[in-house]
C-alpha cells in the first residue's frame, strides 16, 4: 500500500504542473489542496519509518492547508518548490548523517562497495543537492515573475529533462570511473 501511495504521489507530482495549467479554469485551488492533502495524509499513515516520511508528509499537508484556506491560484505554483526543498533536504541530510542516499541506492545492487565507489557516491549525492537547489530557485523565480505557461513548461517538462540529462551524464561518468578501477 505504501509503495502504491508513493507511486501515486510521484505521478501526481509529474502531472501537477499540467493539472494546474489546464485545471485552473475548472477547479478551485482548495480542490487541488484537498486532493494533494489526502494523498499526503495517506502517505503519512503508511510511511513506515522512512527517512523524513512523516515530517515531509506533515509539511506537505501544512502547505495544502494553507492552499485550502487562502484558495490562492498563486500559491498553487509553490508546490514544485516545496518538492525540490524536500529532495534537497533528503539528499543533504544523508550527507550529514549516516550513509549518503546514492550510496544506499548503489548498495542495493552492490553491497560491498569499494572505497573509491563510496567516495564517488558521496560526490554524486552532492551533485543532486546542487541540482535540487538550482531547480528550487528556478521554480521559485518562475512562480514569482513568469507567466503560468513558462512555469508549466519548466516544472512540467524542462526540469524532468534536466533530471534525465543528469542521470545519463552520471551513468556515463560512472562507466568511466568503473573502467579505471
Amino acid at each position: 500500500m505504501s509503495r502504491l501511495i508513493g507511486l501515486v504521489l510521484v505521478l501526481a507530482g509529474v502531472l501537477y504542473p499540467f493539472a494546474v495549467y489546464f485545471g485552473m479554469g475548472h477547479f478551485a485551488p482548495w480542490q487541488f489542496a484537498l486532493l494533494l492533502g489526502a494523498l499526503w495524509g495517506v502517505r503519512a499513515l503508511t510511511s513506515e519509518g522512512r527517512p523524513g516520511g512523516v515530517s515531509m508528509a506533515l509539511t506537505a499537508m501544512g502547505f495544502c492547508l494553507l492552499l485550502g484556506l487562502f484558495n490562492s491560484p498563486q500559491l498553487l505554483r509553490w508546490y514544485p518548490v516545496l518538492i525540490s526543498c524536500f529532495m534537497l533536504t533528503l539528499f543533504g541530510l544523508s550527507l550529514m548523517r549516516g550513509m549518503p542516499l546514492i550510496e544506499r541506492l548503489a548498495r542495493l545492487t552492490e553491497p560491498d562497495l569499494p572505497i573509491v565507489a563510496v567516495r564517488y557516491t558521496r560526490q554524486v549525492t552532492r551533485v543532486w543537492c546542487l541540482f535540487f537547489l538550482f531547480n528550487g530557485f528556478v521554480a521559485a523565480a518562475l512562480t514569482l515573475w513568469a507567466p503560468l505557461s513558462w512555469w508549466t513548461l519548466y516544472t512540467g517538462l524542462i526540469a524532468y529533462g534536466l533530471m534525465g540529462l543528469l542521470f545519463a551524464g552520471e551513468w556515463i561518468v560512472r562507466q568511466r570511473v568503473r573502467g579505471r578501477a
